[in-house]
Formats: C-alpha cells, structure tokens, sequence
C-alpha cells in the first residue's frame, strides 16, 4: 500500500461473513440488523456498525421472499370519468405528494399508476392480483364505484380516497362533500347571491354529492335561489374552452359560481377577468379543495378547504392496519369554509 493511502475495509457479501467477522451466529446478525430487542443493545449497535464500515446491506429481495411481503403499495388514480386528465393535477399531486411521505416514512415503496378503465372492469383486479404490492391506495372513486366494491369483497388492504355511502364495503377516506357543497351554497346565499352557476362533472361521485349539498342548502333557504349545472371537463386542455363557453350561454343574471375544484375556480377567475366582470363585485365565487396555489390569486380565492394531509395519514394507517390483517373503518372528514377576497 503506498504511503497516505487509506485502508477500505473489505466489502461483505453475505450475513454469514459479517457473522464470522462480528463472532456471533448468522441469527444474531440477522436480528441485530432489524433492530430486534432479542439481541441486547450493545450487541445490535457493534453489528449494525460492522455493516456499515464494510458496506453491507442486507438482500431485500430474498428477506420479502421469506415474508411474503413486498414493502411496495401501488398508488392508483382511476380516470373512468375524465380519461384525458393527468396525474399533474395539482389536487392529485398533493394527496400523492402527503401519500409518498407517509408511506416512505413507515418503510414502504410506492408504485405510481393511472387506470384508464374504459369498457373493461378488470382494471382494478390486474392491479391488486399482480403480486407485487402489499396493498392499494386509489385516489378518488370516479365512475368506479361498483367495480371498487366488487374488489373490496375479497381484496382487504384497499383503501380509497372519495365518498363514503351508508353500507359500502370499501374502506373510504374523504371529505363529506355534500357537507361541502351545502357550506358552499349557504355562504354565497348569505352574501345575497340568489342565481349561482355550479361548474363541475357530476360524473364523479364527489362532485355529484358537491352539487347535492348545495341544492339542498338553496332548497332549505327559503330564498328561491337557482342553482344551474354546468358539466366542466376536468382535463387541463379542454376546462378552459369549457368554461369560457359556459360563461357566454349562461344567464347574465347569474350573481355567482360554485366551481367543484379549486383549479376550476382558478381558470374562472382568469376568465372572468378577461370579459371585465369584477370578483366578488360583479359575481362571487367559491373553490373547492384548499389548495395552497388558492391563496396566490388575485384575488385570493373563497374556497371549501379539506384536509388533504390529514386524510392521508388516515389512509396509509387504513391500510397498513389491513395489511396487517386488522379491519379499519372509513373516515369521514370535515370540511371548512375559507373566506377569502372572491366572495
């Protein structure tokens, strides 16, 4: 070895060698490394530090062969109703961003995928019978609900973002979004607002029970206020000409919008800008969703907050309670009202 060259300690191969080297038995070692209190603390921290100093890691694959797990959960965003809309969108990407560090954070890998389920109702079953994940986390139910509640009956770790209905079997977290909607109807009511404009796909399960609530709300008010349906696409490509013709055919006398997402709310406020009509003066409108990107528009967005962080820390202890062979009930989440400058 030439002069001020540093010594590498030799890599290991296997946990027979690092056994040999530590003067313990392949067992001990095999525990020490998954930090099991069978083997006393001295003894676990000595072996886990000839680990590290020779580079060794334990075989993954050979140790989920021995336990039939996978350490991997598929995350599935089924698009039954809006096949052209993409995983980009901003409400997907943070559930899936509060998903990634729950699932990380408790050891588990994620494989990303986006179900086009078509015609076919075996979308689902390719997914939770490929034999590579551990359990399923679906966001959002779409069209899908049937399909889901079929798999559920015999496929337990599934749990699944959207709307929860009396005696479903699927393990459901989300927003009570009829509560939601009627939040939404009751504020712009209150302002005065009697000709409100829903923009949304009613073919989704939640955005349908979106636009329920606030029915509900203007029928119960008393008030004689009209709510007209608006079907708005949900794919980034199409919402903007979408909203721009809605805009054009509806009533002039229309004082407000319930948009069913906050980036439907987003691409109205530009749109209503560019005919010159003044939020919240001329109309009023109110979001869905909470997302931080509401609170940068000019002006600041009125929008129906969930709890997108809370409801995924619900899902992945849902799931990982399933995966461990336990039942885990839905969870129902309450919505909030943020008023902001739009309404």
């Amino acid at each position: 070895m030439s002069e001020g060259q540093e010594h590498k300690p030799r890599r290991l191969r296997n946990i027979a060698e690092l056994a040999k080297l530590a003067g313990v038995s392949p067992g001990t070692v095999s525990r020490a490394l998954a930090d099991k209190d069978l083997v006393n603390r001295e003894t676990r921290e000595r072996i886990q530090a000839l680990a590290r100093e020779h580079g060794f890691r334990p075989n993954q694959m050979a140790s989920r062969l021995r336990t039939g797990q996978t350490g991997v959960v598929g995350v599935v965003i089924p698009l039954g109703h809006e096949q052209k809309q993409h995983i980009s969108d901003p409400f997907f990407m943070t559930l899936l961003g509060y998903l990634a560090d729950a699932l990380i954070e408790r050891g588990y890998d994620l494989m990303l995928s986006r179900a086009l389920p078509g015609d076919s109702a075996e979308w689902l079953e390719r997914v939770v019978d490929s034999g590579m994940l551990d359990g399923v986390l679906l966001i959002g139910q779409s069209d899908q609900f049937a399909t889901i509640e079929s798999v559920a009956a015999r496929y337990r770790p599934l749990v699944v973002w959207g709307t929860h209905r009396e005696g479903q079997r699927h393990c459901v977290v989300g927003t009570d979004s009829d509560a939601g909607g009627r939040l939404a109807a009751q504020h712009l009511i209150a302002r005065g607002c009697r000709r409100i404009a829903f923009f949304g796909d009613t073919r989704g399960l939640e955005i349908e029970r979106r636009l329920a609530g606030a029915r509900a709300a203007a029928a119960e008010s008393g008030t004689g206020t009209r709510i007209d349906d608006f079907p708005t696409h949900l794919s980034a490509e199409e919402m903007g000409s979408q909203i721009a013709a809605d805009l054009d055919r509806m009533d002039p006398a229309t004082d407000a919008i319930f948009a069913a997402s906050d980036l439907i709310a987003m691409a109205t406020l530009r749109l209503l800008h560019e005919r010159g009509r003044r939020v919240p003066e001329d109309i009023a409108l109110v979001g869905f969703d909470g997302l931080p990107l509401s609170e940068q528009t000019v002006p600041q967005l009125t929008t129906i907050h969930q709890d997108i962080a809370g409801g995924a820390q619900a899902m992945v202890a849902a799931l990982l309670a399933r995966i461990g062979g336990s039942d885990s009930p839905s969870t129902v989440l309450a919505p909030q009202l943020i008023v902001r400058e739009t309404a």
